[in-house]
């Protein structure tokens, strides 16, 4: 079982994905050496994950994991799927939404497909950094029903990490109980009960674009002023 550690059960919005970065940066500031990688799920992740590497001075990834959306409401995450091909199924919600085994595999077929397209966009601009042997954070904009964070952390455990840290901004306490056990450590800044989406904790919760995640992952100066 990992260790959890809830800062606050307020609902105060973030004014911006950098500014949450910041906050995290402050509870992780004594993993600030060579041995650190931060990671984030992109596209809002990678925000979050571009601001805490720099304040940390450590490296920067991303690791990608994609929701697999319930029948009419693709919102609803029933599961999620990994880059390395790690699938969850959340058994309770795929049996309420409806989702059967044809639709399930549809579903992941889909995503996986998705996955493909964006390793072969992201990877141009970063090469994928070796995980063995480091302490590895991981960390997104928010969870919701924690599927997409929990495949990450799966695909991740499979390389061999000497820490495996998940931290994030804001999330709800019931995924937060269930994801505890799939890192060493689970940091969250707030955990309001009252939690319906992400990003009705950010002041500012702009979309953000595939070239913007380009360009954190090639370290201009552009895409962190939009940040």
């Amino acid at each position: 079982m990992g260790k959890l550690r809830i800062l606050s059960y307020s609902g105060e919005p973030f004014a911006d994905r950098r500014e949450a970065g910041a906050l995290l940066a402050g509870e992780l500031s004594h993993l600030q050496d060579g041995n650190t990688v931060v990671l984030g799920i992109p596209r809002g992740g990678i925000v979050v994950a571009d601001e805490l590497a720099m304040r940390l001075g450590v490296e920067l990834d991303i690791v990608l994991a994609r929701k697999l959306g319930a029948p009419h409401n693709p919102e609803l995450a029933l599961g999620a799927v990994s880059e390395s091909g790690d699938v969850y199924i959340n058994q309770e919600v795929a049996g309420y939404a409806g989702a059967d085994k044809f639709y399930i595999r549809h579903e992941q077929e889909v995503q996986a497909k998705e996955i493909k397209r964006r390793a072969e966009m992201f990877r141009r601009a970063r090469p994928k950094i070796p995980l063995e042997g480091k302490v590895v954070i991981l960390t997104d904009d928010g969870i919701a029903t924690g599927a997409t964070m929990q495949a990450a952390l799966w695909s991740l455990r499979r390389e061999k990490p000497k820490t495996l840290i998940a931290a994030v901004p804001v999330a709800p306490p019931d995924s937060l109980n269930r994801l505890v056990g799939d890192a060493d450590e689970l940091l969250c800044l707030r955990a309001p009960s009252g939690f319906a989406a992400v990003g009705q904790f950010y002041e500012n919760f702009r979309q953000v674009e595939d070239e913007e995640v380009l360009g954190l992952l090639s370290g201009t100066a552009m895409a962190r002023k939009k940040g």
